[in-house]
C-alpha cells in the first residue's frame, strides 16, 4: 500500500463526514474514545439548499450550514476533523485498520465507512439540484403539493414514483425523454389506470425564474410544459471502494451488509447513511450513526471489567481510572468548564446555605 509521512493513531477514524459519519463520531467522543472524522467534502446533504424533515433544525437552514454546524459540535467535544480523501484501506497484523489518504495516514481500532452514495444525475437541460432537481421523494414531495410535478426515467421506480406523487398533486408527468419504457406489463397496465401523462418526447430546453428555480421544459415536439420540479429516477452508484477493499460483504443492489448495530461482515467495521441498505434521508442516517457509536462504545470501554479478567489479574487499579483518552478527557473538561462552575465553587456555595 502506499505509504505517508504523517501516520495518526485513533480508536475510531470515521471515513465521511455526512450526517451519518458526524452523528457517530458525536457518540464515540462524547463516549470517551479517541475519533477522528476523515471528510473530502462535498456529499449530498451538503447539497442541500434547505434541510428537511429534521426535527429542531429550521427549514432554511442548508446542508453546508448543517453539516458546520455538525464538524464544530463534534471538534468541540474533542475529536478531530480531518479533510482528506482515503483511498485505501487493510487490516494489519496487529489487528487494527490501516486508511491511507492523499495527505495522512491513519490507524484506527474501529473504522465508520460513511462513505455514501451517487445519484446517476439525468442528462441535461435540467435545473439546478433543489431548485427544480430533487432526489428525496420523502423529504421534497411536501414542496409540490398542488403543484404540476415531473418524474424522469424509464425503469419500474420512475412509474411508481409517478404515481405515489398523486398523493400530493393531480398534476403529474412521466418523462421518458426518447427512452423505450422498461417497466412490466402489470406496472404498464397499472400505471395507465391513473391520471399520469407519459411524454415520450425529449427535452430540448427549460425557463427559469429570475431566482434559478425550473419554471418550464421545452420538448422537441414543439411543447412547452411548465412544472415546479420533480425527480430523476435513474438509480445511484454505492461507493464501495474501501468496503471492497476491506472484505465487506455487498447485497444484491451494491450496498453494504450491515447488521442492527451497522457492523459489516468483517468485526471492526462499521458502515453507516446512504452506503448501506434502506432510506436516503438525513434522520435514518443520524439514526443509524447513534446506533453505531452506541455499538463501538459497548465495544471498546475499559469498565465494567469481566469477572474473569479480575480473578485473574487482581482489582481494578485506581489509578487507571477513568477509562479515556487524555485528549478527549482535557477536551471535556475544557467543554464542561465552559458552560459550569467548577465543582469546589458549588460545594462552597452549598456550604454557605
Amino acid at each position: 500500500m502506499t505509504e505517508t509521512a504523517d501516520v495518526r493513531e485513533y480508536e475510531v477514524v470515521v471515513v465521511g463526514g455526512g450526517p451519518a459519519g458526524l452523528q457517530t463520531a458525536l457518540y464515540t467522543t462524547r463516549l470517551g474514545h479517541d475519533t477522528a472524522v476523515v471528510d473530502r467534502g462535498g456529499g449530498r446533504a451538503a447539497m442541500m439548499l434547505d434541510t428537511h424533515n429534521v426535527i429542531g433544525v429550521p427549514e432554511e437552514t442548508s446542508g453546508n450550514e448543517f453539516l458546520q454546524t455538525a464538524k464544530e459540535q463534534v471538534t468541540s467535544y474533542g475529536a478531530d476533523v480531518v479533510r482528506d480523501f482515503v483511498v485505501e484501506a487493510e487490516r494489519t497484523e496487529d489487528g487494527r485498520f490501516r486508511l491511507v489518504g492523499n495527505d495522512a495516514e491513519f490507524l484506527a481500532e474501529r473504522v465508520v465507512l460513511a462513505v455514501g452514495f451517487n445519484d446517476e444525475r439525468p442528462r441535461p437541460p435540467v435545473p439546478r439540484t433543489g431548485k427544480g432537481l430533487h432526489y428525496c421523494l420523502h423529504c421534497d414531495a411536501y414542496m409540490f403539493v398542488d403543484r404540476p410535478v415531473y418524474v424522469m426515467g424509464s425503469g419500474e421506480s420512475a412509474a411508481h414514483v409517478a404515481m405515489i406523487m398523486l398523493n400530493f398533486t393531480d398534476d403529474v408527468d412521466l418523462l421518458l425523454r426518447g427512452a423505450a419504457p422498461e417497466w412490466s406489463d402489470e406496472t404498464d397496465e397499472q400505471l395507465r389506470a391513473h391520471p399520469i401523462d407519459v411524454v415520450e418526447a425529449e427535452i430540448t430546453g427549460m425557463q427559469k425564474s429570475d431566482d434559478g428555480w425550473l419554471e418550464a421544459f421545452e420538448f422537441d415536439d414543439g411543447t412547452v410544459r411548465r412544472y415546479r420540479g420533480g425527480f430523476p429516477m435513474y438509480g445511484s452508484n454505492y461507493n464501495t471502494a474501501l468496503p471492497e477493499q476491506l472484505g465487506c460483504e455487498l447485497d444484491d443492489d451494491g450496498a453494504v451488509v450491515v447488521d442492527d448495530a451497522m457492523e459489516t461482515t468483517v468485526e471492526g467495521v462499521y458502515a453507516v447513511g446512504d452506503v448501506t441498505p434502506g432510506h436516503k434521508q438525513v434522520p435514518a442516517a443520524m439514526g443509524e450513526g447513534t446506533r453505531a457509536g452506541i455499538d463501538i462504545h459497548y465495544d471498546l470501554r475499559e469498565f465494567p471489567r469481566d469477572l474473569e479478567s479480575i480473578r485473574e489479574d487482581g482489582p481494578v487499579d485506581p489509578a487507571s481510572v477513568p477509562g479515556m483518552g487524555e485528549r478527549v478527557r482535557a477536551a471535556a473538561a475544557e467543554f464542561e468548564a465552559a458552560r459550569a462552575p467548577p465543582i469546589d465553587t458549588v460545594d462552597a456555595e452549598a456550604d454557605d446555605d
